[in-house]
């Protein structure tokens, strides 16, 4: 599920250059002495900061810089110490330590503190002054600022202690001899010490975005969020209650803080793990677990505060229960992108979708052996180093020295993709699963063009659809949304985003996870301290996704639905002549078919947009003005310009993303020009892509989306060839083929007219509005087109005729009058007289008997005078 990339070994990035620098020390070829090197702190810019035991009964501390792959003494103690906690400034000038004192032996016997807390000048090294010297333990970091100034005079330290409070010092520094840096006035230290937080009991530091999340507890447990600004100054932006057990933290917890060596929790004594996660476009999440109770189950909660909502998930890990004497299991919580995994090796793997909660089938889970990830079995000695503007995240083992980059893993989403179902169930199990694979992959790693083309690939492998769902629905909605979702989270609750909403009843294998119980609880109540003005960027993004969030809640149907249109669908397609809002609608369609030829200038494999399809191009119109209406109504904070741009790419990406199905499924069953020659019958690949076409025909069809112009010409050319006659005209009938004027005449023109082909052609001929049969009929040579054309030649003379008031016969003078039979020689002048002022049909026309059409036209005219009878 995760793809590993190790960016850091101790033993190979630092051990092996300590021995040689050791080695050095003592004049010796080879240094054989254990290091003991240990990780002491990452910090803000990747620096890894540890320790380890010198050659001379020295403790000494370094630094490796990931940039340059370079280690870099800071500072050795002249004496074997235990470095509980470490942190470097950012201009490398100071270094605070703590350190565990030593009580064992004859230490006992002197009154000394459990932690010695020291901040120690190192450009160049100079003087140590002493923080603190208490009975607790301490952690110390330093605010690494973004600052315009080329060299700091000042460094900001935090002091936290497992005594619940956190104290921010402000060291003024200054240069001596132009290099020398020292702290300015170190006699007054204590006294620019700053209170922030009191009565504490768990703590968790970011140090990307420079945060402090702290928990404290009188009546309610209440998270506070503490921002710190580059001007060094810092405030309270978020306050949130949560429903935690009375007795959650037995002692102070830290979380993101370094790594002390000489501490070890007791697993008992660790009642409630927590971590805060939040992403730059504004969502935040509060995981917390609650190990297994009775060893049967065990119960973890994300509070997604961008959602205004928390899930509550019980998990029953099955038969693989630990015994009686195993400590008490925690899950690890990994953030990827909008993505929590919740981790237990051996047990499950839960991949949380954050953004399209509603629904378990949108979250992935997986049990058994096959989640395991390759890392230590114990997620207490695991640390997640999160970076809230990347999709991958970095994993730390202390006990080994690894640092890990791990991304989730398209190969392994695909697997699941290609799945069977378990013998004698289908569906059941591996439906879910599938749908969540296919969405992760389409949405949060959609950006890979070559992950998309597998993906179609798969497509055209199963057409089937599944038992609970419609993946080419499932394909065309999840990629579409992934052009919305980076842009706004109120896009999330306002696009559309999987058929299944669309369905009147979901299949319950959708609704719940076998072994999974969820419960889901509303109003999370975040409160945003200071005026809204104050809050800058994440913060800003967070408040406005939580009361966007509450709106969207309230107000009904506030998820565009794209079978809604189909009644204006109708309404539109009755309406036979132009008007102002089918211009308007043209100029959508303009639009969009605009930015899809600037996509597609060099893919023409597929003989698409290469025709006037005036019905697929007001759909497409109507599609745009539709959905522009609903994000207008809904998101008017995004803007009419970008919302109109959005909906136009919207669109355009539609039918680009049918295009590319259609390719890809006339490469990968090698299909040519040829395809579109009538005279032969269709083969295994020419079946194949009919079949695709259908079922994304049926699938756009279900939705009310449009297709691309000359899609249905394309797909009747492919049915005629592929279908016995008598199920072509079926597929007519019950409204799965339309019959485009493109693909008609060219069956009337490609077509001989043997028995078959004319019952084909009349059949046909038959199922066409009249203005379109009328503009066929010249186009076939046949004797009934010929009659049809003169019937209707003889028809409208006649009626010009009987319009035309006042018309004097004036022939009567001239040879070859007959009088002896009037009515016929009237006729005839009549019509030789008519006949010069009208536009003659069979001009320029080919294919047409001229003796046959004059016999008809007689006949014709006997019948409408009524002298002769049908």
């Amino acid at each position: 599920m995760l793809k590993l990339r190790q960016e850091f070994d101790l033993q190979r990035d630092v051990v092996i250059d300590i021995l040689r620098k050791e080695a050095s020390v003592c004049r010796v070829k080879e240094y054989s002495e254990d290091v003991d090197t240990r990780i002491l702190n990452v910090e803000r810019d990747g620096s890894v900061l540890y320790c380890w035991k010198g050659a001379t009964g020295t403790t000494r501390i370094g630094k490796y810089d990931p940039s340059t792959k370079q280690n870099k003494l800071l500072y050795t103690f002249d004496k074997q110490v235990c470095v509980s906690s470490c942190s470097l400034n950012k201009e490398e000038t100071l270094l605070a330590v703590s350190l565990a004192q030593n009580t064992t032996g004859q230490e006992r016997l002197k009154p000394i503190s459990k932690c010695l807390t020291l901040l120690i000048e190192i450009h160049p090294i100079n003087n140590t002054k002493v923080l603190k010297a208490v009975d607790c333990r301490v952690k110390v970091q330093f605010l690494h600022q973004e600052t315009d100034l080329k060299s700091a005079l000042e460094s900001h330290l935090l002091l936290l202690t497992e005594d619940g409070y956190v104290d921010l010092y402000h060291v003024l520094l200054g240069k001596q001899e132009g290099y020398r840096v020292v702290i300015s006035n170190p006699g007054r230290l204590s006294r620019t010490a700053e209170r922030l937080v009191e009565d504490l009991c768990w703590v968790q530091w970011d140090g990307h975005t420079q945060r402090l999340y702290c928990l404290t507890r009188k009546d309610k447990f209440l998270l506070r969020g503490i921002q710190f600004y580059p001007n060094h100054s810092c405030d309270t932006v978020l306050e949130l209650v949560l429903e935690l057990p009375a007795n959650a933290f037995r002692t102070v917890r830290f979380v993101s803080l370094g790594f002390d060596h000489y501490h070890v929790e007791k697993p008992e004594q660790e009642l409630i793990r927590m971590q805060v996660f939040t992403n730059q476009i504004g969502s935040m999440c509060v995981c917390y677990s609650q190990p297994l109770k009775d060893k049967e189950e065990l119960s973890y909660t994300v509070v997604l505060v961008h959602k205004d909502c928390s899930k509550r998930f019980r998990v029953s890990p099955g038969n693989d229960t630990p015994s009686q004497n195993s400590p008490q299991l925690h899950p690890l919580f990994i953030p990827i992108g909008y993505y929590i995994l919740v981790y237990l090796q051996g047990y499950f793997l839960h991949c949380i979708n954050t953004r399209q909660h509603e629904m378990l089938c949108h979250s992935l889970f997986l049990t058994g052996q096959d989640v395991n990830l390759g890392l230590l079995p114990r997620s207490d000695a695991l640390t997640v180093m999160h970076k809230e503007d990347e999709t991958s995240v970095r994993i730390l083992e202390p006990a080994r020295g690894w640092i890990h980059n791990a991304e989730l893993s398209p190969a392994y989403l695909l697997q699941i993709l290609r799945s069977d179902a378990p013998p004698g169930c289908p569906g059941i199990g591996t439906d879910p699963r599938r749908l969540a694979a296919l969405h992760c992959l389409l949405i949060f790693l959609g950006n890979d063009p070559q992950l998309e083309l597998k993906i179609i690939e798969w497509l055209c492998d199963n057409t089937n659809t599944f038992e609970s769902f419609n993946q080419i629905q499932e394909f065309i909605l999840a990629s579409l949304f992934r052009m919305g979702y980076e842009k706004s989270l109120a896009l999330d609750k306002v696009l559309p985003y999987s058929s299944v909403f669309e369905k009147k009843e979901v299949p319950a294998c959708l609704l719940e996870l076998p072994g999974v119980y969820c419960t889901t609880e509303l109003h999370v109540e975040p409160d945003f301290k200071g005026k809204a003005k104050r809050l800058q960027g994440f913060w800003s993004e967070l408040q406005g996704n939580t009361e966007k969030t509450k709106y969207l809640n309230a107000v009904p149907n506030p998820r565009y639905r794209t079978s809604h249109i189909q009644a204006d669908w109708d309404k539109l397609r009755s309406e036979s002549r132009a008007s102002p809002h089918v211009n308007h609608l043209e100029e959508n369609t303009k639009k969009v078919l605009s930015v899809v030829d600037t996509w597609c200038l060099d893919k023409k494999l597929v003989p698409l947009f290469q025709e006037e399809d005036h019905q697929q191009r007001a759909f497409i119109g109507l599609t745009v003005d539709k959905l522009r209406e609903h994000l207008n109504r809904h998101v008017p904070q995004l803007g009419k310009k970008k919302i109109d741009s959005l909906v136009v790419n919207y669109i355009a990406k539609l039918l680009e993303l049918i295009r590319h199905m259609l390719e890809t499924a006339w490469l990968k069953n090698k299909l040519g020009p040829h395809v579109l020659c009538l005279t032969k019958k269709g083969g295994p690949a020419e079946w194949a892509v009919f079949h695709f076409m259908l079922r994304i025909l049926e699938s756009t069809r279900s939705l009310c989306l449009p297709l691309p112009p000359g899609y249905h010409t394309l797909f009747a050319v492919l049915a005629v060839r592929c279908l016995p006659h008598h199920t072509f005209l079926q597929y007519i009938d019950h409204g799965f083929l339309q019959l485009t004027e493109s693909f008609v005449s060219r069956l009337m023109t490609d077509l001989d007219n043997s028995e078959a082909n004319e019952r084909l052609k009349f059949s046909i001929l038959k199922r066409l509005p009249e203005p379109m049969e009328q503009r066929i009929y010249h186009m076939w040579d046949h004797p009934v087109s010929s009659a049809s054309i003169s019937r209707d030649y003889v028809k409208t003379l006649l009626e010009k005729h009987g319009k035309n008031k006042g018309f004097a016969f004036t022939g009567r003078d001239k040879p070859g009058f007959r009088p002896e039979f009037l009515p016929l020689t009237y006729l005839a002048k009549m019509l030789s007289d008519i006949e010069s002022q009208a536009l003659n049909p069979f001009e320029e026309k080919e294919n047409v008997d001229a003796r046959f059409v004059e016999d008809s036209a007689l006949l014709q005219t006997l019948i409408q005078l009524g002298f002769e009878e049908k």
